[in-house]
C-alpha cells in the first residue's frame, strides 16, 4: 500500500489542481485513499483567519504560518502533518517521522507556539475511491516516491515537486506533457 508515500504527478495530469503536485499519502486502503497536496497555498487564508473560521479567538504571533490547499475534497475541515515530536487525543501516526492530527488542539498548540517541530497545515485532501488511485497510476498520471521530511516540510514550494522527482531518478526537464504506454 501507498500509505506514507509520495505520488508525483505526472505533466500530462488534465486537473490543474493536481499539476505539479506533491502528495502525501495518509492513508491507502481497498477502501479508498487519501492524501494532502504538500505544494500548493491559499493566497488568500491566513493563520488568523484559519483560527477564527474554527472560533478558536487566539492572539497569535504566527502569521506568517501558510494555509495549505490539501485538495478539493472537504476544503472547510483543517489537518495538520507534522513531525512526530507531537501528540495529542486524535493524533495519527503515519510512519516514524509524519503524524496526521486533524483536531483543534494542534491548532490551539500551533498557535501558542507549543505545537511539532515541523507542521503543515492544510484546508482540505486529495481522495480516491476503491481502486481509483491505483488506476491513475497504471495510466502513467503519478509516479511514486519516497516520503522524506525534508521535502514534505520545505517551505520552497516550487522545489518540493522537482526535489522529490530526482529522489526517484526523474529528470524533470526530460518530461513530456504527452502520454503513452511502452
Amino acid at each position: 500500500m501507498l500509505t506514507g508515500k509520495l505520488i508525483l504527478s505526472m505533466p500530462q495530469i488534465s486537473d490543474s489542481r493536481f499539476n505539479h503536485s506533491v502528495i502525501y499519502i495518509c492513508s491507502h486502503m481497498e477502501q479508498g485513499a487519501m492524501g494532502l497536496i504538500l505544494n500548493k497555498v491559499f493566497d488568500s487564508v491566513s493563520f488568523a483567519e484559519v483560527l477564527k473560521q474554527f472560533d478558536l479567538n487566539i492572539e497569535t504571533p504566527f502569521e506568517s504560518v501558510p494555509v495549505y490547499f490539501g485538495g478539493p475534497v472537504e476544503t472547510g475541515r483543517g489537518f495538520v502533518l507534522h513531525s512526530n515530536d507531537f501528540s495529542h487525543e486524535g493524533t495519527m501516526n503515519i510512519d516514524e517521522n509524519v503524524s496526521l492530527t486533524a483536531t483543534l488542539d494542534i491548532l490551539k498548540s500551533i498557535a501558542h507556539g507549543q505545537g511539532p517541530s515541523s507542521y503543515l497545515l492544510a484546508l482540505g485532501y486529495a481522495g480516491w475511491g476503491p481502486g481509483q488511485l491505483e488506476h491513475e497510476i497504471q495510466e502513467n498520471s503519478w509516479l511514486i516516491a519516497p516520503a522524506d521530511p525534508k521535502i514534505i516540510f520545505d517551505d520552497r514550494l516550487q522545489a518540493k515537486w522537482t526535489g522529490a522527482m530526482q529522489t526517484i531518478g526523474v529528470d524533470t526537464e526530460k518530461l513530456s506533457s504527452e502520454m503513452g504506454h511502452a
